[in-house]
């Protein structure tokens, strides 16, 4: 069995996904937490394994992957069982666009570094932050609601990738107060996803440090 290490932050969206993805595979795995409120992200022994200083990072036998989808991506090659991104072309393009909506459009302009930005370096007071937090969540949202197939999830009668990137960007909306009566069907695939142990374990408040 191939030795995997996590290095991830609790709250950190991105990392989430990857933890539901390792939970779904049924692996083991060592978690190093890297406090991005503390800047450990940008410690010289960190940027040595990922140039970027971003989380999560995933090290397979001394082997690193960085980034999230390419981890998972890797995660269901290595573990083939049960199967995250469809082999099909077709269905594996609706997933990974369902994925990409979140990964590619929403996530990236709404994660800790960005919104650093905004107030530190542009002044931006929290309301106004907040206004760009809810704008893109709500315009991603919109599309993927109308994405949605009838499954229970949006990877159809399985979680997939796309469930994996849905559930941490749900809490995102919520833990910013992102109003989500206009989204029936993520609501309620959220909620199915959240029945399930690999999702709960893998949900910040199961893994916040002590």
């Amino acid at each position: 069995m191939t030795k995997l290490v996590l290095h991830d932050y609790f709250r950190s969206s991105a990392s989430f996904r990857v933890r539901i993805a390792l939970n779904l595979k049924r692996l083991e795995y060592e978690r190093v937490e890297i406090s991005l409120i503390a800047g450990e992200q940008r410690s010289d022994a960190y940027l040595e394994r990922n140039a970027q200083g971003f989380v999560p990072l995933l090290v397979a036998d001394g082997e690193t992957i960085i980034q999230s989808m390419a981890i998972i991506d890797w995660v269901d090659r290595a573990y083939p069982e049960p199967r995250l991104i469809p082999e099909d072309a077709m269905p594996r393009a609706v997933a990974l666009a369902q994925a990409q909506v979140i990964a590619s459009d929403i996530h990236p302009l709404n994660n800790l570094r960005v919104l650093k930005y905004l107030t530190r370096d542009l002044g931006l007071n929290e309301t106004t932050k907040d206004r760009w937090i809810a704008t893109w969540i709500a315009q991603g949202f919109e599309a993927l609601e109308a994405m949605a197939g009838e499954g229970a999830y949006l990877g159809g009668e399985a979680p997939g990738i796309a469930d994996c990137c849905l559930v941490p960007q749900m809490y995102n909306a919520r833990r910013f107060e992102v109003p989500l009566d206009a989204y029936p069907r993520l609501v309620a695939i959220d909620a199915v996803c959240m029945e399930l142990d690999a999702f709960q374990r893998a949900h910040p408040d199961a893994v916040k440090p002590a």
